[in-house]
């Protein structure tokens, strides 16, 4: 059963669901994993030892090793912190480009609605895929591609909401009482609108996440995102792919790390509507 947007404020005051506690506590065991092992298992990812190659867990690599010597743990660790901070990165970012640009629109309305609406279209026109592949063209570092790339494609979703939400509160008799009583704009967000926006938000930001966290292993699988030897989770994948007989744990490891985390974040999203 679904729940209508006008509802969402009153779940919200009742707290987090069992399913959004449950993704937080995967999401929360997820990015402990990939801060704390660097301090609990102090190991050079990018450091190789073909003596080790596909060997099975020891002391120094609890996962074992990958088909270069290289610390499963250790890799898997890195790549994790950096799709999650790609992640945190562009969904940041997005979401205050695209929740200023929906505040002003609703707020001001006329020529600057139409320009920001404008903008809108013309961004969701270009596919989210190909932005980021031009973005990765034009910028050398690939990390901060990704990161310029998916912020100017999640910021739409952010906007949208926030311009629909907006324009609905803002005629409402509480809010329009609050500024005849001489109220500033900055209070009327905190005061009314955020309590409304916040719990969608949520859910946009927790997709966005997850989208961001998929096309960078996507792009990863398809060797078109990082490079070798960076550890990122879809380039493990076809690294390791080949070896899937010899070693299926050392393949299942970014499998499963990838789909808990998404897993994690899905339920975070999804859960206000069960």
């Amino acid at each position: 059963m679904t729940v209508a947007a006008t509802d969402i404020p009153l779940a919200a005051s009742r707290g987090w669901s069992r399913t959004q506690a449950t993704g937080l506590v995967l999401l929360l065991a997820v990015v402990a994993f990939a801060l704390l092992t660097p301090l609990l298992v102090p190991v050079d990812p990018l450091k190789q030892s073909l003596r080790h190659t596909l060997a099975g867990p020891d002391a120094a690599a609890p996962f074992g090793y990958d088909h270069l010597g290289r610390s499963l743990m250790a890799r898997l660790a890195a790549a994790l912190r950096l799709s999650l901070l790609i992640a945190a990165a562009a969904v940041g970012t997005s979401a205050l480009l695209g929740v200023g640009l929906g505040v002003l629109a609703a707020w001001r309305g006329g020529l600057a609605d139409r320009l920001a609406s404008l903008l809108a279209d013309s961004v969701l026109a270009l596919p989210g895929l190909l932005t980021v592949l031009i973005i990765m063209a034009i910028v050398p570092n690939t990390p901060l591609a990704f990161w310029i790339g998916l912020s100017l494609v999640l910021w739409v979703e952010y906007f949208r909401l926030t311009r629909a939400t907006v324009s609905r509160m803002i005629v409402a008799p509480g809010v329009q009482a609050t500024r005849l009583l001489g109220f500033g704009p900055f209070y009327i967000f905190r005061r009314h609108l955020w309590p409304e926006l916040a719990p969608m938000l949520l859910t946009v930001a927790a997709l966005g996440a997850a989208t961001t966290i998929m096309t960078v292993a996507a792009l990863g699988f398809v060797s078109v995102g990082m490079r070798p030897p960076t550890p990122e989770l879809g380039l493990m994948m076809v690294e390791l792919l080949p070896y899937y007989r010899e070693a299926p744990m050392a393949l299942m490891s970014p499998v499963l790390a990838t789909f808990l985390t998404l897993l994690g974040l899905n339920l975070i999203a999804g859960g206000r509507r069960a």
